[in-house]
């Protein structure tokens, strides 16, 4: 057992380290895997505003033509996200992006596989794609851009913002723990041309796709989470 492998262990859990090894052994294969944990984090009332990086500016991204030059993602990935509806929140050091963070309200459409989350609550939104430049990402960036997003959330009567995030990646596994995070569920996809299988923890539980038009949806209510003791946090990195 190598040490890359013990550290995967260490960092994700035996079974998650196991399904990332396949699913780097897959790579060289038509096929794709991927493993997604969901949660949902409860929106700040009064978020805490840093004493530090008021250079650091946030501005909305309304439409596409919004989008800077040399945005990280691809411009029918961003097309997409606007015609969903989705609300981006561009973070600037000076002149050079420095982040970015999306939301959107009622469901959204996965980019990475074929599968759409509904929100049931009114009081709830979808948040993703929170990225910050590799040499800004021990700064003030992050805790800016989430600081404008739950102000904003809030406006709107957002109590709980939910989220997918890789099984796969530690950093964010980390990160979401800090945060506070409750988890939802998980969802494990299988992926080779048009063909996907969805394995979840929810309804509709397993699902086989064939087209592009068949697409699982996955329901999350977050109103239950009003009621439910309050802990610090339930994700946690290692956690199968």
């Amino acid at each position: 057992m190598n040490n890359r492998f013990l550290k995967s262990i260490t960092e994700l859990g035996w079974f998650n380290a196991l399904m990332y090894g396949v699913a780097r052994s897959l790579r060289q294969t038509p096929l794709r895997l991927y493993r997604y944990y969901f949660v949902a984090q409860r929106v700040a009332a009064n978020p805490a505003r840093a004493g530090w990086g008021r250079a650091i500016r946030i501005r909305p991204l309304s439409v596409l033509g919004d989008v800077p030059w040399g945005y990280p993602r691809p411009r029918d990935v961003l097309a997409a996200r606007f015609r969903q509806g989705g609300h981006s929140l561009a973070a600037w050091r000076g002149n050079e992006l420095a982040g970015f963070l999306w939301y959107q309200f009622g469901a959204y459409r996965e980019d990475e596989v074929r599968v759409r989350y509904c929100l049931a609550s009114p009081h709830s939104a979808w948040d993703y794609d929170v990225f910050v430049q590799p040499h800004l990402r021990l700064g003030p960036t992050f805790s800016r851009l989430w600081e404008e997003a739950h102000l904003r959330l809030h406006a709107r009567g957002v109590r709980w913002t939910c989220s997918r995030i890789s099984a796969f990646n530690p950093d964010s596994l980390r990160s979401h723990a800090r945060l506070g995070t409750v988890r939802l569920g998980s969802a494990t996809f299988l992926a080779i041309g048009r063909w996907q299988c969805m394995l979840a923890t929810q309804a509709p539980y397993v699902h086989f796709s064939f087209s592009a038009e068949s697409v699982p949806q996955l329901r999350f209510n977050t109103d239950a989470l009003e009621h439910a003791p309050r802990r610090e946090s339930l994700c946690h990195p290692g956690q199968p």
